[in-house]
């Protein structure tokens, strides 16, 4: 099969190559996937599951990409809950070779049934940020309606599904960004725009929640902003300076087939929409990661037509 791998860390993107590789055999409880798209986010070339196993052995060359959208054509010994030939989407394994192929092998327990009327390139797009959004509002946060979100980020993959999904829930949603994020950060739902460069963050007042998906300084300003009993959720890294009166915590997404569900439901009644920034081939995934100009949103590499 074809394959996207990376061998040296230091190269970043520009290490990627498109390989012939042996397609994956299914464990027990595993599937295989024929692999129509695959959403690539650029961090994955610093996670250390990119590079090593679970025992900090060195794995590669190794086929990045965690998020998928295809066709199953194999079950493994004990494998339940999904038939051959059904549509999924899902989220794969960090320390396993992951969906930048034509073929991957994953637990059944990470994908979720692919609706017909959704095409291959919108569930792609769902899972990492989708679930990501999900787990930190709802999950971690505890939001509740009537509540306010800082969205920080709020033009990217993960911080329009922040915003829109806090939205849904009945809260009030501050973006923030650059100033050219404006536009789309109030389209999808921002109900205001805080312009990192230019306005003064701690303009925003008090708030329930903040979602941050930045750290550094802008983490550390934005627990000052934490109004008592609410809750910094970070995916960059535990908090250096931990809100005076309330949590602060930090999680890596994981897969988990019902929340997949509810979000997918969301995307075929139209109260979600993906943040799709690029859309390639397989063939020229590589010099599409590569980007000569900034991208909003995430990569979905169509490996099939």
């Amino acid at each position: 099969m074809k394959a996207i791998v990376v061998a040296d860390q230091a190269a970043g993107p520009a290490g990627m190559k498109l390989v012939e590789r042996p397609g994956p055999q299914a464990a027990i409880n595993d599937v295989v996937v024929r692999v129509h798209a695959s959403g690539f986010v650029p961090t994955e070339l610093t996670w250390p599951s990119t590079w090593t196993d679970r025992l900090d052995r060195d794995r590669t060359p190794s086929i990045p990409g965690h998020e998928l959208a295809g066709v199953v054509t194999a079950l493994g010994y004990g494998t339940t809950g999904i038939s051959v030939g059904q549509r999924v989407f899902g989220l794969a394994d960090w320390y396993r070779d992951g969906t930048l192929a034509e073929y991957v092998a994953m637990e059944a327990r990470n994908l979720a049934p692919l609706p017909g009327d959704v095409d291959f390139t919108v569930g792609a797009g769902l899972p990492i940020s989708g679930l990501t959004a999900w787990q930190g509002l709802f999950q971690h946060g505890r939001l509740q309606a009537g509540q306010s979100v800082l969205s920080h980020g709020a033009a990217g993959a993960v911080g329009s599904m922040v915003t829109q999904l806090a939205r849904e829930a009945g809260a009030y949603v501050i973006g923030t960004g650059r100033a050219a994020d404006r536009p789309k950060a109030i389209e999808f739902g921002a109900q205001e725009f805080i312009d990192l460069d230019n306005d003064a963050l701690e303009d925003v007042g008090g708030v329930d929640l903040v979602f941050d998906v930045i750290g550094g300084d802008i983490g550390k300003r934005s627990a000052r902003l934490i109004r008592a009993g609410g809750a910094l959720v970070s995916i960059v890294g535990p908090s250096e300076a931990p809100p005076a009166d309330g949590l602060a915590i930090d999680f890596v997404v994981e897969p988990d087939r019902a929340q997949l569900s509810e979000i997918v439901k969301r995307v075929r009644d139209g109260r979600l929409r993906t943040n799709i920034g690029n859309i390639t081939t397989f063939d020229d995934a590589v010099a599409a990661f590569n980007p000569t100009k900034r991208i909003s949103g995430k990569t979905i590499v169509r490996v099939r037509p």
